[in-house]
């Protein structure tokens, strides 16, 4: 079978990690939250944060065993079999497509103003364009798509880090609190419901282990890169949301195309802190364009490799590139940008389901594999296990409960469609005599995860 080659050490997949973590999440969707639960977006931050945790042990355990590209498919359809593994990684691959769709319009969004133009076939041209711009970058090499995403990460964190540093000292230097009270406006509900919305902004560690194969060492680095990404990402959002909603009413975030910049103009008049921290959204929402084209071509050629969708798309070209998933996944990011006609909120209400559902899965492969698969060699394991992955299949349920309908409705015909598509493409290889499942067990890179009987 066709091998991805490994690139990338610890420091790369972590950044790969805060790329996809870091992007449209905290810099325009935190307006957007806000308007949901005022003030109390601090703890809605804290609420999906948690959420989102539960799940990055679940993953990091099962990294540390399973080391074929693929991620969540690959756990799932090691625990539940090739139907229940195609529906999670057909889906996971719309989030893909879906999320950096979104990300891509935030981008486009914050470069409008920088250079005087706007109107929404700015925006979707913009949009549109970007993703294919990264499929011809990620077209040279995992290393070279790498490098362009690590200067991105850290352009974007120093922006951050400058945004908490220069507002918190205005907050303290002040004393004024006022914009913290009441501090649940919309009562705890709107806490909730802005925790399912920014849910978004946390999700990208997943991307790691979906490049689990093209990781040095991956039975030990991933799971280190998935705490370090999650963390250095968690401590940061807070720290934002903190100082964000300390420095302009809620009401106000809320109405902003661009809630950083605009909050910050009330902490400084520095044009130089203003526009680094406004470029930096372009930095922010460019790098999870580019981590989510790797995750979805990534998890796209896993399935092609395991013959649930067309093997061609298990190939590898000289450079050890998936070629033709990444095609499809830019050319797919770019359509959906031009379908949604730029409607950021609603992309990222089907994202979000379509997420939960994978990580709900992903705690279910947990605590199944925990049991037929006990000698399988962990280099990290779950802490209080079994509670962590209980708690992570009840919070995602929970969360998708206060997703909309109409993310809800698209969602599910997705899922019927990948349906239709799993039955004939198994029927057809029934049919010519070929294996009706791709193979259970292990991957060409995956040696420590003993095979699983069928």
């Amino acid at each position: 079978m066709a091998e991805l080659k490994r690139g990338l050490g610890l420091l790369g997949a972590t950044d790969i990690g805060i790329g996809a973590i870091i992007g449209a999440g905290i810099f325009v969707l935190s307006g957007v939250a806000a308007g949901l639960s005022g003030p109390s977006v601090i703890l809605s931050f804290v609420l999906a944060g948690v959420t989102a945790f539960l799940t990055a042990l679940s993953s990091a355990e099962l990294s540390s065993f399973i080391t074929e590209a693929g991620g969540s498919f690959i756990y799932t359809e090691k625990a539940f079999g090739p139907r229940w593994g195609f529906l999670v990684g057909w889906t996971k691959s719309f989030d893909y497509v879906v999320g950096s769709a979104a990300v891509a319009i935030g981008f486009a969004a914050y470069l409008g103003p920088l250079i005087g133009m706007s109107g929404p076939l700015f925006v979707i041209a913009v949009a549109s364009a970007l993703p294919l711009a990264f499929m011809m970058l990620n077209m040279r090499g995992v290393k070279e798509a790498s490098g362009a995403n690590n200067l991105l990460v850290i352009l974007k964190v120093l922006a951050l880090i400058l945004f908490i540093a220069v507002g918190s000292s205005f907050l303290i230097g002040t004393g004024d609190l006022s914009n913290y009270r009441p501090f649940f406006p919309m009562g705890a509900g709107g806490t909730v419901a802005a925790a399912a919305v920014i849910f978004f902004a946390f999700v990208g560690f997943n991307t790691i282990t979906v490049m689990s194969e093209e990781v040095k060492s991956p039975e030990r680095n991933i799971p280190r890169a998935i705490m370090l990404a999650f963390f250095i990402s968690t401590l940061l959002y807070i720290g934002v949301s903190v100082v964000e909603v300390g420095l302009v009413d809620w009401r106000v975030i809320s109405t902003s195309a661009a809630p950083l910049e605009t909050a910050l103009r009330t902490a400084t008049s520095n044009q130089l802190i203003i526009g680094f921290v406004s470029i930096s959204a372009l930095f922010a929402t460019a790098s999870v364009v580019m981590s989510s084209l790797l995750g979805a071509s990534r998890a796209l050629f896993a399935m092609g490799r395991k013959g649930v969708l067309p093997r061609s798309l298990g190939k590898v070209s000289k450079r050890g590139v998936p070629t033709y998933t990444v095609i499809i996944a830019g050319a797919a990011m770019a359509a959906v940008v031009i379908a949604s006609r730029g409607n950021l909120a609603a992309l990222a209400a089907v994202f979000n389901f379509g997420t939960l559902l994978t990580f709900l899965f992903i705690n279910l492969s947990m605590l199944r594999l925990r049991s037929t698969m006990p000698e399988a060699k962990r280099s990290f394991t779950v802490p209080l296990f079994p509670l962590p992955p209980v708690l992570g299949i009840v919070s995602c349920v929970g969360l998708m409960a206060y997703l909309n309908l109409e993310a809800l409705a698209i969602a599910s015909v997705w899922i019927v469609v990948g349906s239709l598509i799993y039955w004939r493409s198994q029927r057809s290889r029934g049919s010519s005599g070929q294996e009706v499942t791709g193979p259970v067990g292990t991957g060409p890179s995956e040696v420590h995860a003993p095979r699983q009987p069928s």
